[in-house]
């Protein structure tokens, strides 16, 4: 921010994102350690700490002049505010009136002797209720007067060369209009989640007060500990954890700071992101041995620190059933760091839909490493070309591809994208240097692989069940994961009612000769044909597979019997 209206690029900010948490007022690395306030203090005390003047205004509080923690530099302000402007005090507190009466006070300051000229900081915080999001001709008269008002002093050259500054402040830069925050005149600075020397920094603040002894006894972490731990938290969160050990009486151990992170994270987030605690690694996955192998590898690769040869997301396909969601879960368990599934972040409100999705993306970059899964990835992040929804559908497309194609956060954000109908994302999204690694799941096929997931979802079902007590599988290749759980709980539904809490082997068979998979044949073919099209790796198929698409042609054949499938589909 400094760097722009120094080098007078700009004299209107707009400061959005972490915008009301608490930022430092000092030097971090000071021995008495910094103090922390809201970004307006920092602003009045160290950016404009020399200048005349800073005033201050928000629909709550009025006009107000503002000198962060000083009092006599306050007396001395709140003089030169009412020689210069009037009594404040006196104002209505009425935008309009306000944005009126600073428009006259910025005019008279261009127009005064030089060695007259003051300069002059307003902070506006809350902007969004002055300046909400919308069309020019649906806003009121006054709402557009005070945009213009702040434009022309955005595009005054008068201002640009005296020191004059605005700050508008509000966590959702699209909350605004994109008349201000898209102005070219007009510098949108997006305020960051803190880091890990922020939070460090604070947490000792928080604890100085007291004895050492009282920290240790109340929290299993040193402050090191709890700092590099805290990603992705707000300091103001981080201090309702500190207080909350040190007052509470209950002791800061690893299940409550689990625990409570993620209750303060999912606020933080409003709902937007839904935190997962995987419980299975990717031994519990049956099959998929080159899939799998390849996780590992990578999982491997972050643990060492190997960033750089990691990929920047998976895109994970194939038939309904196939596990892609237990697949991912598995995959965040072996790399053994978060996974976030991203939940609906869509508003029928204009404007909202973007904001939440600034909002989790900049919680995604604070929170790294992370994994991001997203379901249904196809339906969930839009296209380029939506159209009839004003072109939220393309802005949302827009913001998640740069994120994902963005190499600073390789391997400290990991895409996994989950969808049957892969041929419907993008290419955008799919291409190399976003979703890298493509990775195509099946039914399972083979007899030893069809036996291990009976009695490994046997177990899940909390019964029993013997491998060799399963009988040969006549629907071998159409069942899907889905389809045998179902065909375990039946049969473990009869054995309970024969009086046996283990599957017997005659309840099985019986029910396994009964059962009819989906008959939904054509689209589970076109599911299969857009998966393996979309196989990166040749080692990712299966040996049925991949001597079925030899045997056809190749992928071009194949790809022209995908084009055939999508026009079967859509005519049923």
């Amino acid at each position: 921010m400094a760097d722009l209206y120094f080098s007078r690029t700009a004299s209107v900010f707009v400061l959005h994102g972490n915008a009301y948490d608490l930022v430092p007022l000092g030097d971090m690395n000071a021995d008495d350690h910094a103090s922390f306030g809201g970004i307006p203090d920092f602003l009045a005390e160290q950016l404009f700490g020399k200048w005349n003047l800073v005033l201050h205004y928000d629909l709550g509080r009025g006009l107000r002049v503002f000198a962060g923690r000083s009092e006599k530099r306050l007396k001395d302000m709140v003089a030169l505010a009412t020689r210069r402007i009037g009594d404040l005090s006196t104002v209505k507190n009425d935008p309009a009136i306000v944005f009126g009466l600073l428009d006259l006070f910025v005019r008279e300051n261009i127009m005064a002797p030089a060695e007259k000229q003051l300069s002059v900081a307003v902070i506006v915080s809350h902007a969004s209720y002055l300046f909400p999001a919308g069309e020019p001709g649906r806003l009121s008269f006054a709402a557009s007067g005070m945009a213009v008002t702040l434009l022309n002093w955005a595009t005054s050259p008068h201002v640009k060369s005296m020191e004059t500054a605005f700050v508008l402040i509000d966590e959702r830069r699209s909350d605004m209009t994109d008349r201000i925050t898209g102005n070219p005149y007009v510098a949108a600075v997006e305020v960051p989640m803190p880091s890990e020397t922020e939070r460090l920094a604070f947490i000792r603040d928080v604890t100085s007060g007291g004895p050492a002894e009282k920290w240790n006894a109340a929290s299993d972490y040193a402050p090191e500990q709890l700092a590099a731990l805290s990603a992705g938290m707000s300091l103001n969160d981080l201090g309702v954890l500190i207080r909350t050990a040190l007052s509470g009486g209950q002791r800061l151990d690893a299940k409550l700071f689990k625990d409570t992170k993620k209750r303060l994270l999912e606020r933080q987030c409003q709902g937007l992101l839904e935190f997962i605690e995987p419980k299975w690694k990717l031994d519990t996955v049956i099959g998929h041995v080159a899939a799998k192998q390849r996780l590992r590898d990578d999982a491997a690769l972050i643990a060492r620190g190997e960033l750089d040869s990691v990929p920047m997301g998976y895109l994970m396909c194939g038939p309904v059933g196939t596990g892609k969601s237990y697949m991912a879960m598995c995959a965040a368990g072996e790399i053994g760091i978060p996974c976030v599934m991203l939940k609906n972040f869509r508003s029928k409100y204009v404007g909202e839909t973007e904001g939440n999705l600034e909002r989790v993306l900049a919680m995604l970059r604070a929170m790294g490493p992370v994994m991001v899964v997203i379901d249904e990835a196809d339906a969930a992040l839009g296209d380029r070309d939506s159209d009839g929804d004003a072109g939220t559908s393309s802005r949302v497309f827009g913001m998640i591809a740069t994120q994902m194609g963005d190499t600073r956060y390789r391997g400290k954000i990991l895409w996994m994208l989950l969808t049957a109908r892969p041929d419907l994302l993008p290419i955008d999204i799919k291409r190399q240097g976003r979703a890298e690694v493509h990775i195509p799941l099946f039914y399972p096929y083979e007899d030893d692989e069809l036996k291990q997931m009976f009695v490994m979802l046997a177990k899940k079902l909390g019964t029993s069940l013997k491998q060799e007590d399963v009988p040969p599988i006549p629907q071998k290749g159409l069942l899907s994961g889905a389809d045998i759980e179902g065909i375990v709980g039946r049969a473990m539904r009869k054995s309970l009612l024969a009086g046996s809490r283990e599957i017997s082997r005659d309840a099985l068979a019986e029910v396994v000769a009964q059962f009819l998979p989906s008959t939904l044949g054509l689209e589970k073919e076109l599911q299969e044909a857009a998966a393996i099209i979309e196989c990166t790796d040749r080692e990712f198929l299966p040996p049925q597979v991949v001597k079925q698409l030899d045997k056809s042609g190749g992928r071009g054949a194949l790809q022209e019997r995908l084009t055939a499938l999508k026009q079967l589909v859509a005519a049923l």
